[in-house]
């Protein structure tokens, strides 16, 4: 296989888990927070910086002021006019086009889809879920009462979704930005790898 795989996902969907089980079961490698340290590694950016914007967008004037100080990098690059949102996103952008040159691979999230849609060898993927079944992963998980579970995954998708119609010209979660999309909910998340693993065995078989 010589295709990318990008996955968006809801919170709590288990997308990332789905991600990282896929990869292993193709051969491939894996892009997740490992894309925040090969961005910063590319840019000589602080990777604190990937951390704290990572799928934000951030678009107040004063703290990105206060953020450029911690740039170590892109002094003389085309960036150097640009607020520190700006910056990283672009950082992002750069390590993600690099990464798909090298070969096939899955990548999560930070708007790779967008990034590679030039690339016809690219299949977008998009990982939802009832709001019941990702109450349940994210209070088991991070500890969190059902409230507080339900709290936290509204306002990390809205996030995603912010950042995603921000930065790109696709909308975050709306199907016709996506190959595919599909509920984890309703198969589970060896489930949902497996029919996912079937369908890029179909779809690359009509590219053959």
């Amino acid at each position: 296989m010589n295709h990318i795989i990008t996955i968006s996902r809801q919170f709590g969907s288990g997308g990332a888990e789905i991600g990282e089980l896929l990869a292993k079961k193709l051969g491939v490698k894996y892009y997740d927070k490992e894309l925040l340290k090969r961005a910063a590694e590319d840019s000589g950016m602080c990777h604190e910086i990937f951390e704290n914007h990572d799928e934000k967008p951030t678009n107040s004037f004063l703290y990105n002021l206060v953020m450029d100080t911690y740039t170590f990098g892109y002094g003389s690059s085309p960036y150097v006019e640009m607020p520190i949102s700006h910056k990283v996103f672009l950082a992002q952008f750069d390590a993600i086009k690099n990464i798909a040159k090298e070969g096939p691979c899955v990548i999560v999230g930070r708007c790779a889809d967008y990034a590679l849609e030039e690339m016809d060898n690219v299949v977008n993927v998009f990982i939802c879920g009832c709001m019941e079944s990702r109450i349940e992963r994210v209070s088991k998980k991070y500890s969190l009462s059902e409230d507080k579970a339900r709290d936290m995954i509204i306002k990390k998708d809205k996030q995603r979704a912010n950042y995603h119609n921000y930065y790109s010209s696709k909308k975050w979660g709306h199907a016709g930005s996506y190959h595919v999309c599909i509920d984890s909910s309703m198969l589970g998340i060896e489930g949902t790898v497996d029919f996912l693993q079937n369908f890029l065995d179909k779809y690359i078989e009509t590219k053959a």
